[in-house]
């Protein structure tokens, strides 16, 4: 299909915040989130947390109110904040091996509705300082977008269009996430969901990564090789006996090096070219100060997600094809399977899964 450029969309270092926004970036987010850190440490509870514990509360409130004002937003945006009950965990428990039992927990999340599911063993470094998680297992699941509906991103009072979409999808995660929660529960174990939007103990890209999910791309979100970047994420932790996903590796970060899709699309020239040093690890990452004023502004933007190559349903296969020629081994002899990335060529193929938009 092709590409047709959206028209609200500014073209690259043309933004620049209203005054009143740009007042309210006093503490840079760079720094709190770790940017030039050598060593490795927990991530600070961000943008997307209680007012509380961070000093964006204001911008927050804005970013919320302009993808209020945008036509369709309000329905999906309620529900996705609409939070089920958690009912106690039933004493009588699902006995099962943990190949077994995770084969369950992802049969009931993809007839639950979910594009994908993966299965990683808790990592501290997936908390934020400040929580703490006791789970031993975490469930990511995978909510994949509208393709169309998202290539309508910025949205504005004029269309709504491409924000809805975003908020059509958080809603899916707060329901399907609550719902797997409860049906741990009623397997005899403990489980808590974990939905976007808004930010809880749990981060979500990272055990993504580490379920087999997908990659980090220059976005500073995931790639996934089913769905490109047009995904959202919601989790789920238990102490359900489980067995973990390996990472994957199909190319996508590889293929970021040189590409310059969405740095060269990016309003506020917030994605650079180059990975950065972020809390002891050489990765992507968006500039939190240039982002955040025009996400804001443009009703939580979503512009990188859409121009990403990976995200085209015409494109993507082309690049699993090309990129799958281009990545070397991912194992050696002596490695631990269970912590190595295996080609996507050697993965099994994803499951077929009804796509629910």
């Amino acid at each position: 299909m092709p590409y047709t450029p959206n028209a609200r969309r500014p073209k690259r270092g043309t933004y620049r915040p209203r005054p009143e926004i740009a007042s309210l970036v006093v503490t840079s987010g760079n720094v709190i989130n770790g940017v030039g850190e050598t060593a490795v440490r927990q991530a600070s509870p961000f943008f997307w947390h209680p007012p509380t514990l961070h000093p964006y509360g204001d911008l927050q409130t804005i970013a919320r109110t302009n993808s209020r004002k945008c036509p369709g937003t309000g329905p999906v945006f309620q529900q996705a904040y609409t939070y089920p009950p958690l009912q106690a965990p039933s004493a009588t428990k699902l006995e099962g091996s943990p190949e077994a039992l995770s084969a369950q927990v992802k049969q009931w999340a993809l007839s639950a509705g979910v594009d994908a599911v993966g299965i990683a063993r808790m990592d501290p470094l997936f908390v934020f300082q400040g929580y703490t998680i006791d789970d031993p297992w975490v469930i990511v699941i995978v909510l994949a977008h509208n393709y169309d509906d998202l290539q309508e991103v910025p949205s504005d009072e004029t269309n709504g269009v491409g924000v809805t979409e975003i908020g059509t999808q958080y809603a899916r995660g707060t329901r399907i996430s609550y719902a797997l929660a409860n049906w741990i529960r009623s397997q005899g174990y403990h489980a808590k969901p974990y939905p976007g939007p808004s930010a809880d103990a749990l981060l979500l890209i990272p055990p993504a990564i580490a379920a087999g999910l997908g990659e980090l791309g220059k976005h500073g979100s995931l790639i996934t090789p089913q769905f490109g970047s047009g995904v959202r994420l919601a989790a789920v932790t238990t102490d359900m006996p489980l067995s973990a996903d390996r990472p994957v590796r199909f190319g996508a970060d590889s293929f970021c090096t040189s590409c310059q899709i969405c740095t060269n699309s990016c309003p506020p020239a917030a994605i650079a070219p180059e990975k950065q040093m972020v809390r002891g690890q050489e990765r992507w990452y968006v500039d939190f100060d240039k982002c955040i004023p025009y996400f804001a502004e443009a009703a939580s933007c979503g512009i990188c997600f859409a121009v990403c190559p990976w995200t085209r349903p015409d494109v993507r296969p082309k690049l699993l094809q090309k990129m799958a020629a281009c990545e070397p081994p991912a194992a050696t002899a002596d490695a631990d399977p269970a912590e190595t990335p295996t080609p996507l060529d050697r993965q099994p193929p994803p499951p077929d899964t009804e796509r629910h938009a």
